[in-house]
């Protein structure tokens, strides 16, 4: 909108100014009409503004036109103002014409079309000069006389400048249309490129994803064989399996290791940022978990409310809490819902909170979603969940000196969950 502005008072300057490189075809009762630079300039800026109504430009370009010969005529003093408004009257009659047969014939539809184009602007400039050369004739005593030669000069000088500035006029669009189809193609190889790298990337991170999956269902296993007072495996028994457990965390380590240095450069600053604002960080998470609805075939509507007033956040603190509400609030919903996700400032605490409208967590079990190992979900093949994401996340905001609560009695039968954190772990110190 105000590179348009700018184009509007680029033509308001120039058609005037370019009004003054002119020379006068005709003598005796038409000595006073002149052909200037002003009507191919005006062309091209009704062409540069195909957005706008087409009796905006005519209206504003006829003004500046006559106000500019009036203000001229008074500082040469060679006339009164009444005789110059007269004389120049005309002038502002052609810009306002000109225009009024572009808009009558709906050009914005003819711009596939260079040769209607042209040939419609030789129209609204004969047209437009012969109410211009006969107007003054209205207010004297001349008689109208049109000759074939000065029609013909009329003819001759509307070709010459709409083709001159057509052919200008279309010639800048095509190059400017080439431009653009480079670098279309170039952002096409590029995005090529992008994707060929995410999809490798795609394949390394499945394999990691199941080592750790592998990792949490072993070291369940032994917390769960230690508490319960089954432990029956012999000191070298153990010591080889915590040994094949840090064997698999360092495969994930190093496949991490590898992803990020191939998606930080394919990130273009080549840089992440440990603090973002709130609300691209809550963009982030309603993206990424929109995909993840998608990947499972469900429909689900997110609503994002964040409180403008937040400073910016430690992402991977927020992203690891966050996130395992938002994929845990996706798992439940069975077929189509709705997730609001909501950051705002409770008293000196900030709070997230993610609430869904899934089935729901009957009353007796809320008191186990805590517990590690604790689970309701299982993959396609059947092997349950770790049921380790919601005890992570507790123990988490636990040690942040925060809290991690399930709402009672929420309304709209939501299921809610909550996270308090003081600021001092989430804002950046000074």
């Amino acid at each position: 909108m105000k590179k348009h502005y700018i184009a509007i008072l680029l033509m308001m300057v120039i058609v005037p100014l370019a009004g003054e490189l002119k020379f006068y075809p005709f003598e005796g009762e038409f000595h006073s009409f002149r052909v200037s630079f002003g009507s191919p300039a005006f062309l091209f800026f009704l062409l540069w503004l195909r957005s706008t109504s087409f009796m905006l430009p005519g209206l504003l370009a006829g003004l500046s036109v006559l106000v500019f010969r009036l203000l001229l005529d008074w500082s040469t003093g060679d006339s009164s103002w009444t005789s110059s408004f007269l004389l120049h009257m005309p002038a502002f009659l052609y810009y306002v014409i000109y225009a009024g047969i572009f808009y009558l014939a709906k050009a914005n539809d003819l711009y596939s079309s260079p040769l209607r184009i042209g040939l419609l602007s030789i129209l609204a400039e004969i047209t437009a000069s012969m109410i211009e050369l006969l107007l003054p004739l209205t207010y004297s005593s001349a008689a109208f006389i049109l000759t074939f030669s000065i029609l013909s000069k009329l003819l001759i000088a509307a070709v010459i400048r709409s083709f001159f500035v057509l052919s200008f006029f279309f010639i800048t669009n095509l190059r400017h249309a080439e431009f653009a189809a480079e670098q279309q193609k170039e952002q096409n190889k590029h995005i090529l490129l992008l994707i060929s790298s995410l999809y490798e990337e795609a394949i390394q991170l499945t394999k990691s994803l199941q080592n750790a999956e592998n990792i949490t269902r072993d070291c369940y296993k032994l917390y769960k064989d230690v508490n319960d007072g089954h432990f029956l495996l012999t000191k070298n028994e153990l010591a080889q399996n915590i040994l094949e457990i840090a064997g698999q965390v360092h495969e994930i380590k190093k496949d991490n290791q590898r992803i990020y240095a191939s998606l930080t450069q394919l990130i273009s600053d080549g840089e992440l940022h440990d603090y973002m604002t709130a609300s691209e960080l809550g963009e982030i998470i309603v993206q990424s978990h929109q995909k993840y609805a998608r990947s499972l075939g469900k429909n689900i509507i997110f609503d994002l409310q964040v409180e403008t007033t937040l400073p910016p956040l430690h992402v991977y603190t927020v992203l690891s809490l966050v996130n395992n509400l938002a994929s845990n609030a996706v798992e439940s919903i069975q077929a189509s819902g709705s997730i609001r996700i909501l950051f705002y400032r409770k008293e000196q605490f900030i709070v997230f909170q993610v609430a869904d409208n899934g089935p729901g967590i009957p009353i007796k079990k809320r008191t186990l979603i805590f517990k590690p190992g604790y689970t309701t979900k299982f993959d396609v093949s059947g092997n349950p969940s770790t049921g380790m994401g919601l005890p992570y996340s507790k123990d988490l905001a636990n040690s942040l000196k925060g809290s991690l609560t399930l709402e009672e009695n929420s309304p709209g039968n939501e299921t809610i969950f909550t996270i308090t954190l003081p600021p001092q772990h989430l804002v950046r110190e000074g």
